[in-house]
C-alpha cells in the first residue's frame, strides 16, 4: 500500500517534462542538420549512385555528347585489384601510412591540448599559434603556399639545399641531427620502433598541420572536466601523473575516439592522399572513369572497415560520465 501518493504524483510531471525536453532537443538537432541533408540528397546522392553504377558498368560515349552504360559485373574491380600493377602497392602503402599517422596525430594533439590547458600568461595566443598551420594548409592559402620556397624546403626533399651529401629536407635533417638511431640503439629498442619514431620526426610539419582541429576538440573536453575533481585529487595527495592517468585520460577518452575517427576521415579526404592522387591519375586517362570508380569504392570500403575496427575496439575502453 502506497503511504505517500503525493510524492509519486509530484515525480510524474517532472518525468514528462524531461521527456518533452529530450524530444525538443532531438527535433532541434534534426533542424540543425537539415540543410546538410537537403544538399546531400539533392546534390551528392545522385553522384554517389552514378559512381556505384559506373563501377559495375562499361561506359561508352556517343556522338551527341551523351553516354551509355553496359553492366559488366565485377570486371572493373577485378581490373583494379589484379589488372593494374600499381594500384594495390599504392593502396597498401596508403593504408599503412594512415595506420602509422593516426597514433602520432592523436598523441601529439592530446599532448599539446594538455599543455595549452594549463594556466599561463598568453595562453590564448599560444592556442592561436598552434592553430595557424591548420589555416595555412587549407583553402586558397594552400595553393598560394605551393610556391613558397621555405615551405617547400621544409616538406620536400627534392627542393632542399644540397650540401654534397644528398638532398634531405629540413625535417629529415632534424631527425638526423637528433641521432635517434644511436639513442634507441643504446636503449635496446626494436628497429621497427626506431624507424617509426624517425619517420614521425621527419614528417613533423605534416603532423602539426593535421593536429589543429583535434587539439581544439581535446581542449573542449579538458575544459568540460569539473575542477572539483582535481581539487579532490590534490586533497588526497595524488601526483600529477596519477591524476592524468586516473582522471584526465578516462574522462577525455570519448574525445580520443572522436579524434581518431576524425583523423581517419581527414586523411582519407586530403588532397595529398597518395591513393586518391593515383585514382585521380587513372580517372584522367582515356576510358578511366569506370576503373577509377571501382578503385574509389575499394578504398572507401577499406577505410570504412578501418573506422569500424577502430570504433569497435576503442568503444570498449571509453568512459562516459553519467550525469543524473
Amino acid at each position: 500500500m502506497n503511504k505517500n501518493p503525493t510524492a509519486n504524483q509530484a515525480k510524474t510531471p517532472k518525468r514528462r517534462k524531461a521527456a518533452s525536453l529530450d524530444k525538443r532537443k532531438a527535433k532541434a538537432g534534426w533542424w540543425f542538420i537539415m540543410p546538410f541533408l537537403a544538399v546531400f540528397v539533392i546534390v551528392y546522392l545522385p553522384m554517389v549512385i552514378d559512381s556505384i553504377r559506373f563501377s559495375f558498368s562499361d561506359l561508352n560515349f556517343t556522338r551527341g555528347g551523351g553516354y551509355t552504360t553496359t553492366f559488366v559485373g565485377l570486371k572493373n574491380y577485378s581490373d583494379a585489384l589484379t589488372g593494374d600493377a600499381e594500384f594495390v602497392p599504392v593502396l597498401v602503402a596508403g593504408v599503412k601510412q594512415l595506420i602509422f599517422d593516426i597514433p602520432a596525430i592523436v598523441i601529439f594533439s592530446l599532448f599539446m591540448a594538455v599543455l595549452l590547458n594549463q594556466k599561463m600568461i598568453g595562453r590564448a595566443a599560444f592556442r592561436a599559434i598552434f592553430f595557424i598551420p591548420v589555416i595555412i594548409s587549407t583553402g586558397v592559402i594552400e595553393y598560394v603556399d605551393q610556391s613558397n620556397a621555405m615551405l617547400s624546403y621544409m616538406t620536400d626533399s627534392s627542393s632542399s639545399i644540397n650540401d654534397g651529401s644528398g638532398s634531405v629536407s629540413a625535417s629529415q635533417s632534424l631527425a638526423a641531427a637528433a641521432n635517434l638511431d644511436w639513442l634507441f640503439g643504446n636503449m635496446k629498442v626494436g628497429g621497427e620502433l626506431v624507424q617509426y619514431v624517425v619517420g614521425i620526426i621527419a614528417n613533423v610539419y605534416d603532423i602539426i598541420t593535421r593536429s589543429g582541429v583535434q587539439m581544439l576538440i581535446f581542449l573542449a573536453g579538458l575544459q568540460s572536466i569539473s575542477p572539483a575533481i582535481y581539487e579532490s585529487c590534490q586533497i588526497d595527495g595524488a601526483a600529477a601523473w596519477e591524476t592524468f592517468w586516473k582522471i584526465t585520460f578516462p574522462m577525455i577518452s570519448p574525445m580520443i575516439l572522436v579524434n581518431t575517427i576524425y583523423t581517419v576521415i581527414d586523411s582519407f579526404t586530403r588532397s595529398s592522399n597518395s591513393v586518391m592522387l593515383y585514382i585521380d591519375k587513372v580517372y584522367q586517362k582515356p576510358g578511366g572513369t569506370t576503373l577509377s570508380s571501382a578503385m574509389s569504392w575499394v578504398y572507401f570500403m577499406i577505410v570504412l572497415l578501418l573506422i569500424a575496427l577502430v570504433a569497435g575496439i576503442m568503444s570498449a575502453y571509453v568512459f562516459y560520465q553519467r550525469r543524473d
